[in-house]
């Protein structure tokens, strides 16, 4: 059983190609993804190791915020001097580091990152643990001069002697570079302007008695966990953090390890719709070849192999299919990790593609997913092939599935579906997100398989309808394609299956992009009533001097200021609750729409006062009237009475739990070091808006990371936000289309080997090449267009679905996208044409009287 088994791979070794691809799509997504991600762990790893400091004191952090304040936190610099006399340390200094800059060139350029990384404004402190080594020029001495990384100096275009605009959170200065310094470690991807230590101090911390954080050297001989005790005791472990080297790495690697979780999921996203697509394509085929094989097995079982030896038979050749697609799958996986890591380097992340990382448990991975979907996959038809009959031997062997009765299935797929609609019910009418979530996720899970399971079923209705003019447009051969695509359900539907999936997730994306779009516009439109808002890139806030430019700006009648404020608010109900608050000056409501169920915004914004969204109020057994205690940053703390109750939809407030707001005095106040994060302005009386724009655009021409919009760039900005989310839903489409292709290409395939002499004699009686030809690529165009209506029904029912999730969080607007729809049909059907090249070809060119003659 052996011999024969592996003789009958390599007979259909070609016929098992496609299905191969498949595997080798899934393991390459899985393995890549894996190798990229180790190979960036393990390299960080080394770069976080070498350079931190055998001790790290830093600034105690008290409060989490996702909004960037603007403020830096910091510690005395007289703790270097109060630790150099502690036993065991040999040596201590501070350090001084600001992320929050913004370099420009002479002709107000920015001298940033190719990609999306900060730029860090540092001390010039070089050592042995140093990231970078001066290669040109000298070090900065004093105030005015500065050194940058070799890398930003060539991408920007840098030459020593250049002045460059350095703007801080104390204001705008401007230096001379006088040095180049080059990575000796792998490039972060960060650009790095190095600053004397003393100027680095005042001019980024205002203070030169300031530092971000303190380095402390072991003497020989003394532990990092020993040190960290003594300097602990020395400084108060209260008052600040003290982290070992490892430690420092850890929290280094933990924030890096974000950013890399993005990337994997993304990947493994991909390798999840390859496994589930692929699945389709492996049942597909082995079940046409057993099919096909019905006599050869028919023999197999009359010369005495068993059930048992039958079905492990065709599961050896589904993991010898297994074996070989996980093999190419992880060469693939490599070349896409090594691709991935080239990708980085143009986005300033300079790893080297000869220190790759392959873990043992990367290979093994790879071959677990290929082998056992390829195994998994084939099962059921390993199944099927057991329980062919030796009497089938004496007979022409019969094309599996003709005929069968599909009462199980309709049972089946009523039941799950009926489970998967009630669940999808429940997420509509669920008044809580997270239960909505929750029931959502199930009913698409459950609707999805209910609709593999139901999907021949449908086949008949479906493609009777949709082929119904293919015999008055195409004559006997739209009528022959059409039946052809009826001739089996199960295999029609399980080609169609391959195409939906993809496009289901299409559909319901679709309808919750188009619909989050709609609400966004109609939620600025309600609210936001200043004529500009002057902002930087996601949230980040920008020096007090733009504020000045802009109240200086000829033209501009009123400038409301918002900034924000990390908080945790103890609330009546016992919980204390992390969250960020809003500040605004007065006159808010000149420039938004804010609406109240209790007070109003002079109450909201007055001394010693709070405003609060009226659900969150609610839940936490809140009144107008009632204080809370309030904690800032630092220790700082005060207790607030909630003056006013906001009635805001979720989407329209202020984006942050609670809905917190208050008068930015209390927030300069307790954040003394904050800055603005916007600014709305109206204009003067008798100055137009693109007049206004214009002298906006001119002032902060020297500030290029701050840009000035009006409402519709507003809405376009939040578009664009969303549309990266469809952007990767329409990745994932792309390989689910690759892989059906490879499906319905496949079937039509088999399905011409298995029609041979049935062609043979249609050809004999007068059907032409052409005519043959056309018969394949319409029933390839039915049989697509069939998986993209069903996929796109289930994708509209999930996309109502996920839209009355996002009602709850105040995106109440529904928007259909009848052009993605209908145009997604169209490429389905271009789709269907293309798939059945290869296989049309191959049958118009068989010879007529071998087709007769073949068995």
């Amino acid at each position: 059983m052996l011999k024969a088994t592996l003789r009958s791979f390599l007979a259909h070794k070609g016929r098992l190609v496609l299905s191969a691809l498949a595997v080798l799509l899934s393991v390459a997504f899985v393995a890549g993804s894996l190798i990229f991600s180790d190979t960036v762990s393990r390299t960080f790893d080394r770069l976080f190791a070498s350079t931190s400091a055998d001790v790290t004191v830093l600034p105690k952090e008290d409060l989490e915020t996702s909004v960037p304040t603007g403020a830096v936190q910091t510690l005395p610099a007289s703790v270097a001097e109060r630790l150099t006399g502690v036993e065991g340390v040999q040596a201590a200094h501070p350090d001084v580091e600001a992320g929050n800059v913004t370099v420009t060139d002479e002709d107000d350029e920015p001298v940033k990152p190719v990609g999306g990384a900060p730029t860090l404004a540092v001390d010039w402190y070089p050592d042995e643990r140093s990231v970078v080594e001066l290669t040109s020029g000298r070090a900065p001495r004093g105030d005015g001069e500065a050194v940058l990384d070799a890398d930003t100096a060539e991408a920007r275009g840098v030459q020593i002697g250049d002045t460059l605009s350095v703007q801080a959170q104390p204001g705008t200065f401007r230096v001379e570079v006088v040095g180049i310094a080059t990575f000796t470690t792998t490039n972060p991807g960060a650009a790095l302007v190095f600053l004397e230590p003393r100027v680095a101090a005042e001019r980024l911390l205002g203070s030169a008695a300031k530092a971000t954080s303190v380095s402390v050297e072991a003497a020989p001989g003394v532990s990092d966990a020993e040190l960290k005790r003594r300097v602990a005791a020395a400084v108060g472990a209260g008052d600040y953090e003290v982290k070992t080297s490892d430690e420092m790495a850890r929290s280094a690697a933990e924030e890096l390890g974000s950013f890399l979780d993005v990337i994997k999921y993304v990947m493994l996203g991909f390798a999840g719709i390859a496994v589930l697509v692929g699945v389709f394509l492996i049942v597909n085929t082995f079940s046409m070849l057993i099919a096909q094989r019905t006599r050869e097995l028919g023999l197999l079982r009359a010369i005495g192999a068993d059930r048992r030896q039958v079905r492990r038979s065709v599961l050896t050749e589904a993991v010898l299919l297994g074996l070989v697609g996980s093999t190419l799958g992880l060469a693939a996986g490599v070349g896409l990790a090594f691709g991935l890591i080239r990708l980085m380097g143009a986005f300033g992340m300079n790893l080297r593609t000869t220190e790759m990382v392959i873990g043992w448990a990367t290979p093994v991975t790879a071959y677990v997913v290929g082998v056992g979907v390829t195994f998994v996959a084939a099962y059921l038809p390993a199944r099927r092939a057991a329980g062919v009959s030796p009497m089938a031997a004496l007979a022409d062997a019969e094309i599996a599935g003709v005929g069968r009765p599909l009462r199980a299935r309709a049972v089946a797929g009523s039941v799950v579906g009926a489970l998967g609609l009630a669940a999808l019910a429940g997420c509509v009418a669920a008044t809580e997100t997270s239960s909505a979530a929750s029931l959502l996720g199930l009913g698409v899970v459950l609707t999805l398989i209910a609709t593999v399971i139901a999907g021949p079923l449908l086949v008949r209705p479906v493609i009777r309808v949709l082929g119904a003019a293919f015999p008055a447009v195409f004559g006997s051969v739209g009528r022959m394609s059409q039946r052809n695509a009826l001739r089996n359900p199960r295999r029609t539907g399980a080609t169609a299956a391959a195409l939906m999936v993809g496009l289901a997730l299409v559909g319901g994306m679709s309808v919750a992009s188009a619909s989050m779009s709609r609400s966004v516009d109609q939620q600025i439109d309600k609210t936001l009533g200043a004529d500009f808002v002057i902002q930087n890139a996601h949230f980040i806030p920008f020096p007090a001097e733009v504020t000045e430019r802009v109240r200086g700006t000829e033209g501009v009648g009123l400038v409301v200021r918002q900034r924000f404020a990390p908080v945790a608010v103890r609330l009546p109900d016992g919980k204390r609750i992390e969250t960020t608050a809003a500040g605004y000056d007065d006159r808010v409501d000149d420039v938004a729409r804010v609406t109240y169920e209790e007070g109003d915004t002079a109450a909201a914004l007055a001394d010693g006062h709070i405003a609060m969204d009226a659900g969150f109020a609610e839940e936490h057994r809140v009144r107008v009237g009632s204080t809370v205690p309030v904690e800032f940053p630092g220790g700082k703390s005060a207790e607030l009475t909630v003056a006013a109750l906001t009635d805001m939809e979720g989407g329209e407030g202020f984006g942050m739990t609670g809905g917190l707001f208050l008068g930015i005095a209390a927030v300069e106040e307790h954040v003394p070091q904050g800055q603005d994060s916007a600014l709305y302005v109206n204009a003067a009386e008798g100055t137009g808006p693109d007049e206004l724009r214009r002298r906006l655009e001119a002032a902060l021409e020297a500030y290029p990371q701050v840009q000035v919009r009006d409402q519709a760039d507003y809405k376009e900005l939040v578009h664009d936000q969303i549309a990266v989310l469809l952007y990767l839903v329409y990745a994932l489409l792309g390989l689910a289309i690759i892989i059906a292709v490879l499906g319905v290409v496949n079937t039509l395939a088999l399905s011409v080997v298995e029609r041979t002499r049935e062609i043979g004699l249609l050809r004999a009686i007068g059907l032409a090449r052409r005519q043959l030809r056309r018969m394949i690529r319409l029933e390839s165009v039915v049989i697509a267009v069939f998986g993209a209506v069903l996929g796109l029904a289930l994708g509209l029912v999930w996309g109502l679905c996920v839209q009355q999730v996002l009602a709850l969080e105040g995106m109440t607007a529904l928007a259909i996208p009848w052009g993605t729809v209908v145009a997604v049909v169209v490429g389905s059907a271009v789709v269907g044409i293309a798939a059945a090249l290869l296989p049309a070809l191959r049958a118009s060119r068989m010879n007529v009287l071998a087709a007769i003659a073949h068995e």
